[in-house]
């Protein structure tokens, strides 16, 4: 839990800071189908780079992204084990009932591959545009569902409390834990059951601070006179720029080699 940055907006003054809220997450819409439909290594690794040379542009430490990412290492690495013990194929290795094929470990190491660079094309979204960016994109890019009665304005902004909330349950958590180590509690050894035990007394008073700090919010809201469905005016006015252009550009043009590729 320590140094868990996470869903948090960190300024610069880098070209990425600097691009159209609403040009990054259209970005993102095209990055995403070019990662998932690639089919061989090369695409894959085009995708790559060009995520790796984002990241280089967003003038953030690496070791920032590592700590955003971190907690969800244990996940993909459960994934991974999974996909290697469950594919069949020829096996390489067998021990018992647990076997291990060529094909598990190539469809393995592509899907933890396609997964980490969307989550570092995330992560370059959520460090270099803040909460209140984000929304008024989304709000831009759902617009044509007003038509459709769908209550976009309030729709970007659960996305953006949602946003808002994610590092606020880290740092509730992070003080909650050091409340507990403080009182003598381990956890760090024992069992399995042991710790799943221990957790029990940290689950309850976190929940019971989330929803307090929602209640909070909501009441701010209120104080503030926000009703759902009033007209709001913009204080900053988003503008498309040529190297917001050129991000575009280049992301398409990266999606459709990748679909040629495929179709190929």
């Amino acid at each position: 839990m320590n140094n868990i940055s996470m869903g948090q907006y960190l300024p610069a003054g880098s070209p990425v800071h600097r691009l159209d809220p609403r040009s990054k997450l259209i970005c993102i819409a095209l990055l995403v189908p070019a990662v998932l439909m690639t089919s061989n290594p090369l695409g894959l690794t085009l995708v790559s780079l060009w995520t790796l040379l984002v990241v280089l542009l967003s003038g953030i430490k690496p070791g920032l992204y590592w700590q955003s990412l971190k907690p969800l290492w244990v996940l993909l690495l459960i994934s991974f084990v999974l996909q290697v013990f469950f594919t069949p194929g020829n096996a390489l290795l067998t021990l018992g009932f647990i076997k291990i094929s060529r094909e598990g470990l190539l469809y393995s190491g592509w899907l933890l591959w396609r997964i980490s660079v969307l989550l570092l094309a995330a992560s370059v979204l959520t460090f270099t545009t803040t909460p209140l960016q984000l929304t008024m994109a989304l709000e831009w890019l759902l617009s044509p569902l007003r038509r459709m009665r769908v209550p976009v304005q309030e729709l970007a902004m659960m996305i953006n409390l949602a946003l808002r909330f994610v590092p606020t349950l880290f740092d509730e958590a992070r003080m909650l834990l050091l409340a507990q180590r403080s009182r003598g509690t381990d956890f760090n050894s024992g069992s399995i059951k042991e710790r799943v035990s221990r957790l029990t007394p940290f689950m309850v008073p976190l929940l019971t601070n989330i929803f307090s700090r929602a209640d909070e919010l909501a009441l701010a809201m209120e104080i503030r006179c926000y009703r759902v469905g009033a007209a709001r005016s913009r204080l900053h006015v988003m503008r498309f720029r040529p190297a917001d252009y050129a991000a575009l550009f280049l992301n398409t043009a990266i999606l459709a080699a990748v679909i040629t590729a495929k179709a190929l």
